[in-house]
């Protein structure tokens, strides 16, 4: 599976990470009030984003959200956790966006591109969400994510973090509410 391949939606250009995105991704990222309801609070901090971004680098499978209207960066997300050797998942995962973007669909947006493109390769994606993290459980929700049993604990910069997961398959993808606002 590519995991930085380019997809193009109507108001959303998704592309690879690259090492020079940092002063744009950055100056979104340094928002606080994106990240006062996620386990890592404390990420608009330059030392901690820091570290996010340098770890997206190294994974290969960060992308970056750019407006196409304003050709703004606008946030990012990434693929985790594919296995070539096993094509039933992956997991798609620390995303996040702008303030300025919030509540318009472009959250819809970037999930039904990610989503399709992760789908035309595996049987399932994963989310990993935080347990508290209740403004993305109702976004994962309104997707047509399905909360499941597995649950983590993950060592971060701020801590550790309880992660809750949510999934979504090729069937209820195609047939569900992402489709249907396509």
């Amino acid at each position: 599976m590519d995991r930085q391949p380019v997809l193009e939606g109507d108001r959303l250009l998704l592309r690879p990470l690259h090492p020079d995105d940092w002063a744009a991704l950055y100056a979104v990222a340094s928002d606080p009030l994106i990240w006062a309801v996620h386990p890592q609070h404390d990420r608009w901090q330059e030392r901690v984003f820091r570290a996010f971004f340098d770890k997206a680098l190294a994974g290969g499978g960060a992308v970056v959200v750019i407006d196409r209207q304003s050709g703004a960066v606008i946030g990012s997300s990434r693929w985790e956790r594919y296995d070539p050797t096993e094509r039933g998942s992956a997991e798609i995962g620390y995303t996040f966006l702008a303030r300025s973007h919030w509540g318009g669909g472009c959250n819809r947006e970037l999930k039904r591109l990610m989503l399709a493109h992760a789908l035309a390769q595996v049987e399932r994606v994963r989310f990993r969400v935080g347990e508290d993290n209740l403004r993305s459980r109702k976004a994962m929700e309104k997707i047509g994510g399905r909360l499941i049993e597995k649950a983590t604990v993950e060592d971060t910069a701020s801590g550790p973090v309880r992660h809750v997961f949510f999934e979504i398959d090729r069937e209820d993808f195609a047939k569900g509410p992402l489709m249907s606002a396509a």
